[in-house]
């Protein structure tokens, strides 16, 4: 018979701590669930869990896998569960805190491992892929997630159906590390960080910002062909805006702020929203006005933990390609379906052709701000958008923002991975908050319906996905170096000064290697820092007025004349319109 994958690897979860009470017969266990590609399992042991480990745990799992054990499952009280478990203290706090009100409990045991569980389980070890998992790592986590309690040893398993499912995600692994955009960061000279002096926050180099700039300015050329206005709000402002638009309330702890010597509250801006608002509220705006676009390029800041911070993916200073949407009811629908079509003709032009979208339902939050009958509204309006126009999506439950519903967007890269960017977020409560209103056709005052937009989302986020999803072989447009000029010696610097000031003239940024280095060499080294184009002149390429290309990523040489590399160059070099 054959489980889901869920299943599987719940089972594998008891099979270990199994696996772990025969070889350490001291320990205790808190828990642990099936989670992305894997699970993992919590133990409180005198024994410091290593590496060295690891080879032994899967060998027990394995030899119980063989031995065909049962998972069986028995309804018990709670009194009976107490007794059960006298010898376990997580367990039994875990049952102090339970107001069982009647309700049995299931309690699973496999082998000489018994456990509180609901299941299901498969039913036997003989189900499970005796080689289709592989311990991760060992690291340390907080009894129920509070620092105040103990610190248990963690245990990450990554696992699968099949020995073959599992080969080929260790292998993708491995590809993700050799394409972690940190590690590029360093090989390509883009970027690097300061964890004692500013962690969190990214020292661009000048080849990454010249990235970072092409990024902002493509969908900067791409706004303005849209009607897009673009504004910039002042990166310091008064707390009482963040508290009148409700993000104090549920974000407030996440915001750097300080108070002056005049004893206001002031805050390092940590979203867009405040600012655009105030400049729409500025003079009277007619409905002949809208749909406004108001797109800003915002740097916020906002407080990460520092166990959570991960290079370009998530940082605590970024840049949004935020967008404030202003229009009337009538032209929701429109509004909403020309952004989802913006967005996807956006990724779609850096090679992300893969997007799913989600429309994530009103939060379960206590910061939730507007009623019921507002929150169906909005939800209604953007079911209707995407159902009226044959638009494929899931529903996210509860994922919303505090403010309204959402519709985001995910895209897929080149190794599979799905990551959320783009989003539009339908807000009928933050007009309302900051008094903003149009004049109607009617000669009275109306409510504008707003909506937050973003297509990249962070400029440093998207990056670093770009990066990763192209191993650091970016389009030649967005390429900070897209050719460098390598004489086979110093008799020919001259023809490759002439070749770097041909591309020059043409708009490509290009420059010459002019290190006391053998070809070879430079050639390695620049491949390795992802140059996309090496053109190398000698004495043939001079005589003839060509140049030999070696284009990263291709294994075969090129040659072509100089003239005709530099109008393919100029062509290459072109933002996507």
């Amino acid at each position: 018979m054959s489980y889901p994958i869920e299943i599987i690897r719940h089972s594998l979860a008891h099979v270990m701590a199994a696996a772990i009470k025969k070889l350490y017969p001291d320990v205790k266990f808190a828990g642990g669930p099936a989670i992305e590609n894997g699970f993992y399992y919590d133990f409180d042991t005198e024994h410091r869990f290593s590496e060295e480990d690891f080879a032994a745990i899967e060998k027990e799992m394995k030899s119980l896998i063989k031995s065909d054990g049962r998972f069986e499952q028995k309804i018990v009280s709670l009194s009976e569960a107490k007794e059960i478990f006298a010898d376990q203290p997580y367990k039994m706090e875990w049952l102090s805190e339970y107001d069982a009100n009647g309700e049995k409990l299931s309690v699973y045991t496999f082998r000489d491992f018994v456990d509180l569980c609901r299941g299901p389980h498969v039913a036997s070890s003989k189900d499970l892929p005796k080689d289709g998992f592989k311990i991760k790592s060992v690291a340390g986590a907080y009894w129920k997630g509070d620092s105040k309690n103990k610190m248990l040893q963690r245990i990450y398993v990554d696992a699968f159906e099949s020995k073959e499912a599992l080969d080929e995600f260790l292998k993708m692994q491995e590809e993700a590390a050799a394409r972690d955009n940190r590690k590029l960061g360093r090989d390509m000279d883009l970027f690097h960080f300061e964890p004692e002096y500013a962690p969190g926050a990214v020292f661009w180099h000048d080849k990454g910002y010249k990235i970072y700039r092409k990024l902002i300015e493509y969908i900067r050329m791409r706004q303005e062909k849209a009607g897009y206005q673009e504004i910039s709000t002042p990166s310091v402002m008064d707390r009482c805006l963040w508290e009148r638009s409700g993000h104090w309330a549920k974000y407030g702890a996440h915001n750097y702020s300080g108070k002056t010597q005049d004893g206001k509250v002031f805050c390092v801006k940590p979203m867009s929203c405040p600012g655009g608002m105030l400049v729409f509220g500025q003079g009277i705006k007619s409905y002949k006005d809208l749909p406004l676009y108001l797109a800003e390029f915002g740097k916020v800041n906002r407080y990460e933990a520092a166990g959570s911070l991960a290079g370009l993916m998530r940082v605590r200073e970024f840049t949004q390609d935020d967008a404030h949407i202003f229009c009337t009811e009538e032209q929701l629908e429109t509004e909403v379906v020309k952004i989802l079509r913006f967005i996807k003709d956006i990724y779609g032009k850096f090679g992300f052709d893969k997007i799913s979208m989600k429309l994530a339902t009103r939060p379960l939050s206590e910061f939730r701000i507007g009623s019921d009958e507002v929150w169906d509204k909005a939800e209604g309006a953007l079911k209707n958008a995407l159902d009226k126009n044959g638009i494929e999506y899931e529903i996210a439950e509860n994922d919303a923002a505090f403010y309204g519903p959402k519709i985001d967007n995910y895209l897929k890269d080149s190794m599979g991975r799905v990551w959320q960017c783009g989003t539009v977020q339908l807000d009928m409560n933050l007009p309302e908050r900051f008094d903003l209103s149009y004049i109607g056709e009617d000669g009275e005052k109306h409510r504008p319906i707003m909506l937050h937009r973003a297509m990249l989302g962070s400029i440093e986020r998207f990056m670093g996905i770009l990066l990763e999803s192209t191993g650091g072989n970016l389009p030649l447009w967005l390429s900070p170096e897209p050719v460098v000029v390598v004489p086979v010696s110093e008799k020919y610097r001259d023809y490759a000064e002439y070749v770097v000031a041909q591309l020059k003239n043409a708009g490509v940024n290009s420059r010459g290697d002019w290190r006391d280095e053998k070809v070879n060499y430079k050639v390695r080294e620049l491949s390795l820092s992802k140059t996309p184009i090496i053109a190398v002149v000698g004495e043939k390429e001079m005589a003839d007025k060509s140049v030999t290309l070696r284009r990263l990523g291709v294994e075969k040489q090129e040659v072509i004349s100089l003239s005709e590399f530099v109008e393919q160059m100029k062509s290459a070099i072109k933002m996507p319109e």
